[in-house]
């Protein structure tokens, strides 16, 4: 089993300004040592690390976290995507065979930006390369996604925590249409992550996270998704086991194949593990 999504810190108040008082509990570093027992704890064999800072100084240290961790499969890294040199940057980091892929944190941007040129010239630079890129966004930006994704049709992109969907308000019906009209481009994955957050983090409830599994099951199929955690982030509504056991809950009823897919099989494939 891989998680495909989870991030480590050393936890700085101005570099991590985004985790408010009210998230205390992860106000903390969290690193490897931190994960090992509860990975496996849950049977889970590796993980892809994602950037959770916008700095190639964060890329380095995840890809320094991976050297020493072997359980660390593949970096989900940082790079200026609109700088003119963009080339050059990733030429250099091509030396790291564990940096599968990049991030933007898009969801913290303003609407245009990822259709600007230069983000787009960025997008098709990690083409070539054939680099991954995972997209952060909530789910009011899906329909400057499904334009991006119509630009780029031969990038590999995941959409992370399913878009996050305004759970705690049960909106569904806006955001089902753009998650079934991105997922008719066969080139767009999507992570099963980051959705209990979205829900009341006090007062979640499984068959209310169902309805929206059911949306993305029926879009992407069992070829296209990949179990995640989000972890340390899941901590501020649940626990790492309540929410692996929930996905498994949620899967029962397929194929032990169609399950492998989902935990393991399908990270593989989009990370090049």
């Amino acid at each position: 089993m891989i998680d495909s999504h989870q991030h480590f810190w050393q936890h700085h108040p101005v570099k991590d300004s985004w985790i408010s008082d009210e998230m205390a509990v992860i106000k903390r570093d969290f690193l490897p040592v931190d994960l090992v027992p509860i990975l496996k704890d849950n049977g889970i064999n590796g993980c892809i690390a994602v950037q959770a800072d916008q700095s190639e100084v964060e890329t380095n240290f995840l890809l320094d976290l991976a050297k020493q961790n072997p359980f660390i499969k593949g970096v989900v890294g940082w790079v200026n995507l609109q700088n003119a040199n963009i080339n050059e940057r990733l030429h250099y980091f091509s030396q790291f065979k564990q940096l599968k892929g990049w991030r933007h944190i898009l969801q913290a941007e303003p609407d245009g930006l990822m259709l600007k040129p230069e983000f787009l010239r960025g997008i098709k630079a990690l083409t070539e390369f054939g680099y991954t890129y995972d997209i952060l966004i909530h789910q009011h930006q899906l329909p400057e996604v499904i334009q991006l994704v119509d630009k780029c049709q031969n990038q590999a992109f995941v959409i992370d925590h399913c878009a996050k969907p305004a759970i705690k308000n049960n909106e569904i019906a806006d955001w089902k249409s753009h998650i079934q009209s991105i997922a008719q481009h066969p080139n767009v994955y999507c992570k099963l992550s980051g959705l209990l957050t979205e829900a009341d983090w006090k007062h979640w409830d499984e068959k209310q996270i169902f309805n929206y599994l059911d949306v993305v099951f029926e879009s992407f199929g069992t070829e296209r998704l990949m179990f995640g955690s989000d972890w340390p982030v899941l901590l501020l509504a649940g626990s790492y086991s309540q929410w692996k056991g929930l996905i498994q809950r949620y899967v029962q009823q397929l194929s032990q194949q169609e399950q492998q897919q989902i935990f393991n099989d399908n990270a593989y494939t989009f990370y090049k593990l």
